[in-house]
């Protein structure tokens, strides 16, 4: 429990209303034959947060600024602009998301609880210190217990689910392929590598480590915390992901509802398939997990942006002492509002969102593992050589997975 901590925030942050929606569109389309992504997701997305955990812990800065020690500024600019957008997409189909859930619960318009959210979020980020945003994020992980009792709820055919885990059924077609894709982009997402390695700075700030030369370097012990908490963070996070699919599987797919764009339709075609309490469920989680993971979006872009920039940063500063940063922070949330109430279908856009992170992420896996392997940037403490092969394979898959989408016909 000692070691719980940012690896346990940023796992289920990665499952936010966007993510559901991704995993509810596959099980909704595909059945239970993507169940198997879970299981080749966890290993994968725990190597991955355990390096840029490693990177943060080691080096005292975040992966921006590492990147900006190592590579040229202007490379470093296209990955924190496209960051900044993908995240501000996110941003607004989680709002989207959370508005639908909270409409469906209260009976009040959707637009009024996105204005209400995003409002409460932003007072949330600026007002409170990193502790007690850390220590509210932690207990708000509980929510995601939602999905694996809904499955319960519903009924399931477990000889089935072991099958459809264990035994991969490939992608045929560039629709499968490009939700495998979507799914990698959405659990191994750009945003993730960011906060995680900025949290472990701001763990080392709030324990008295002020500046860059008493954060340097790290004990056994702390970085096996690290793996521990990341472990069981990124695990947490792909088993809710397994049951989000498996539950859309078994009751959507399975009575021919394969179009869903929303997690508003997916719980509302839920209700009669399932029974109103596996809806309600579904519906509370979306909410909860929304508190949790747009902090972790914006914070993400802010963090980047500031380290790549030189500004002043940090949830245990207080707004006149970081004003680019959490400048940075309320537009990101209030574009998100404004998206949502121009029209645009942020939930549709966030689809390929996913996508576009699932091909980017790759290349930003390239640039971590020049990092990670770094002696002297890593203070000759370097990833691994198991770290390092697992996130090899993780750039690879992805590599492979984003170019197999355009071969193959839809």
């Amino acid at each position: 429990m000692k070691s719980i901590g940012p690896g346990v925030i940023t796992g289920a942050a990665d499952d936010d209303p966007s993510g559901i929606a991704t995993y509810s569109v596959a099980g909704a389309q595909f059945g239970t034959r993507l169940l198997w992504t879970a299981a080749l997701t966890w290993p994968l997305m725990a190597a991955v947060q355990m390096m840029c955990a490693r990177i943060g812990k080691v080096t005292g800065r975040g992966l921006a600024g590492n990147l900006k020690a190592r590579f040229p500024v202007w490379l470093l600019y296209i990955f924190v602009f496209a960051l900044l957008v993908a995240n501000t997409i996110n941003i607004a189909a989680d709002l989207a998301g959370m508005a639908d859930a909270a409409a469906m619960l209260s009976g009040i318009d959707s637009r009024i609880f996105v204005v209400v959210f995003a409002l409460l979020i932003s007072w949330a980020t600026v007002r409170l210190r990193y502790s007690q945003i850390a220590n509210s994020l932690k207990w708000l992980v509980l929510v995601l217990l939602a999905y694996p009792v809904t499955a319960f709820v519903v009924g399931v055919d477990w000889r089935q689910v072991a099958h459809s885990t264990f035994v991969p059924s490939m992608p045929h077609s560039g629709a499968e392929w490009s939700m495998l894709v979507a799914i990698l982009g959405t659990t191994i997402s750009p945003y993730l590598f960011f906060w995680q390695a900025s949290e472990e700075v701001e763990e080392e700030k709030a324990s008295g480590q002020s500046t860059l030369a008493m954060r340097k370097g790290a004990s056994v012990q702390e970085l096996e915390m690290r793996n521990i908490d990341v472990g069981v963070g990124s695990f947490f996070s792909n088993l809710v992901m397994f049951f989000i699919i498996l539950t859309t599987g078994i009751t959507l797919n399975r009575h021919g509802l394969t179009h869903i764009e929303t997690t508003r339709e997916a719980a509302e075609a839920l209700r009669p398939l399932a029974g109103k309490f596996a809806a309600t469920l579904f519906t509370v989680g979306i909410v909860g997990v929304g508190f949790l993971a747009i902090p972790t979006l914006a914070g993400s872009s802010a963090y980047a942006f500031a380290e790549t920039l030189g500004w002043r940063q940090g949830l245990n500063r207080e707004l006149k002492q970081a004003r680019w940063f959490y400048g940075l922070i309320l537009l990101s949330t209030a574009v998100g509002v404004g998206l949502n109430f121009a029209g645009l279908n942020p939930v549709k856009a966030l689809y390929w969102t996913a996508v576009i992170n699932g091909l980017l992420a790759p290349f930003l896996l390239v640039a971590i593992l020049v990092v990670a392997s770094d002696r002297k940037l890593m203070q000759g403490q370097p990833s691994s050589r198991l770290g390092f092969a697992i996130v090899t394979v993780t750039a690879i898959a992805m590599f492979a997975a984003g170019v197999a989408m355009f071969v193959f016909p839809g």
